[in-house]
């Protein structure tokens, strides 16, 4: 059992309290003023100092390429096939890795971890904790998305070799071709379920995790970053009757009124990099004030290993500096992508039953001189300054 207590307290979701928290079997038990301090509780003195709930990466690649490796921690992507929807990152994340350590020393504490983006059906995604040994006991939710990817990256992977796809009318062909044939398993599986003399459709691993896909459970996880791209994207999925969240949306802010009319929730980033390829060329931090402007759900990520996940605060302070409002930041990097993960029920805010994922910074999260003092993640401290 903890006990935060004089706190300056940002719940995210009901307002800023100074108060206390009480943390007991991994949850928060209660928040508020002048609570009773149960005699067998660690107490914190959070006195001067800014408590808010653990901030959230909407999208990484964390532990699927390992900090100082090349070849032999690199297991993002699976360059064999274009077509991979049944890859799972639970069975290539390290949580050994020292990237892990240094998510928890800047406040990290849930992040979304999902395949690279050289296939155009790269594999499902999951939302995991930044501590644990064993990352069976770190998962928040899985599966929470599909990734798909279009633009450079399939193409520049696959086309280079003379295979397909080539081209974005490629790119957006496979999809629709394994989307249908996904359909149509689907039909068989349903026909075998209300008709006992229809035969059982032959096990297809690949057409089973596009299973939740069309049945709207979860939703495609778009690489997009230039703006043909993303209404590629969304004109597939109306085709499909199927969610998406458009990750990157590099070129969102050309395209804002028309996003504004679709409304899918959007993660942009990373936007602290170089502008390394052609689809960057518009890459600014103007991004993610403009989209939220319009009223839509924005989150920020830092795509690590390409920022250091530690720094996405550094990377909300900066879209603030942009134009972003402050309050849509923060909520960019706590419950916007609890939100659009899925897992908002459990973490993103600080709420009574919520998971205890609690941060306790000496400042400003925005402001570059500022320090966490302390991450609790489910209840146990995790690091202390």
């Amino acid at each position: 059992m903890i006990f935060i207590k004089n706190g300056t307290i940002n719940t995210i979701t009901n307002g800023i309290i100074k108060g206390d928290i009480l943390i007991e079997d991994k949850k928060i038990k209660a928040i508020g003023e002048n609570l009773e301090i149960p005699q067998d509780a660690k107490v914190i003195d959070a006195e001067g100092n800014l408590v808010f709930p653990g901030f959230i990466d909407a999208h990484t690649h964390l532990g699927l390429w390992e900090d100082g490796m090349g070849f032999e921690g690199a297991d993002g992507n699976e360059e064999t096939d274009p077509i991979t929807p049944h890859l799972n990152p639970i069975d290539g994340i390290n949580p050994m890795d020292n990237t892990f350590k240094e998510a928890r020393e800047g406040g990290i504490t849930s992040v979304c971890t999902t395949p690279g983006s050289a296939n155009v059906m790269g594999g499902e995604c999951i939302a995991i904790k930044t501590y644990g040994k064993r990352i069976d006991k770190m998962i928040i939710k899985n599966p929470v998305a599909s990734k798909i990817a279009f633009g450079e990256n399939p193409k520049s992977c696959y086309g280079r070799d003379e295979k397909m796809p080539q081209t974005r009318m490629a790119i957006a062909a496979l999809l629709r071709e394994h989307l249908k044939k996904a359909e149509e398993y689907l039909e068989q599986i349903e026909l075998y379920m209300e008709h006992e003399d229809h035969d059982k459709p032959e096990y297809d691993m690949k057409m089973e995790c596009l299973l939740p896909v069309l049945r709207g459970e979860i939703p495609f996880k778009v690489h997009a970053h230039r703006a043909d791209d993303i209404f590629t994207a969304i004109r597939i999925a109306k085709e499909f009757d199927i969610k998406l969240t458009l990750d990157h949306c590099t070129e969102g802010h050309l395209i804002a009124d028309e996003l504004a009319e679709e409304g899918y929730p959007v993660i942009v980033g990373p936007s602290l990099s170089e502008r390394s390829k052609i689809e960057l060329r518009n890459l600014t931090f103007d991004t993610p004030g403009i989209l939220s402007n319009e009223g839509l759900q924005v989150s920020l990520m830092t795509d690590h290993p390409v920022i250091p996940v530690q720094y996405l605060p550094v990377c909300a302070g900066i879209a603030v500096k942009h134009g972003m409002k402050k309050e849509k930041a923060l909520e960019a990097i706590t419950i916007n992508p609890a939100k659009t993960l899925g897992i908002d029920e459990r973490v993103g805010s600080i709420e009574i039953g919520k998971d205890a994922d609690i941060v306790i910074w000496d400042n400003d999260p925005f402001e570059l001189q500022s320090n966490v003092l302390l991450t609790i993640i489910d209840g146990k401290i995790v690091y202390e300054k």
